[in-house]
């Protein structure tokens, strides 16, 4: 058993071929008497070489075969051009990537500067420190030897 399908065809050849064909003999009752029409079979523009008639189609089957073709391939070369604005797309992102990676990098350094100065920054003030207590314990020791009394004959004698 065939299945048909319940939904229309988005068109109908024959109607297509007949609507081609009254929109050109109205076309054809409008133009001056001085036109002069190409060759019916001529096309207005190349047709892409995927494509060929075959023996047997009436002309206007032709056309409309070819008219198709020219929207499919202006629709082919749409396509591509969002391709090659899809590729421009990327090599920006690239070129952020990098960018980014640079500052990154750069962000990097600047925290590696920030340790290296604050190890600088630790060590100065710890040798402030050892400094401080030195001194502390020098002027400990200075007054213990100042405030302690000194008898005859603790003192200290003179060098010949």
């Amino acid at each position: 058993m065939v299945q048909r399908n319940s939904t229309p065809p988005v068109f109908n050849v024959n109607d297509l071929e007949r609507d081609v064909e009254e929109e050109f003999r109205a076309r054809r009752q409008r133009l001056p008497s001085n036109f002069t029409l190409q060759r019916a079979g001529a096309p207005l523009l190349s047709m892409p070489g995927y494509i060929e008639h075959r023996e047997g189609v009436s002309e206007i089957g032709k056309l409309s075969a070819e008219g198709v073709v020219r929207e499919y391939e202006t629709a082919a070369k749409d396509i591509e051009a969002m391709g090659a604005e899809m590729i421009q797309r990327v090599r920006q992102c690239e070129e952020m990537t990098r960018a980014g990676l640079a500052v990154l990098d750069e962000m990097k350094q600047t925290a590696a500067r920030y340790r290296e100065e604050a190890k600088r920054l630790f060590l100065e003030i710890e040798n402030c420190s050892l400094l401080t207590a030195e001194v502390r314990n020098t002027c400990s020791e200075l007054k213990q030897k100042i405030a302690a009394p000194v008898g005859i004959d603790q003192a200290p004698k003179a060098k010949k």
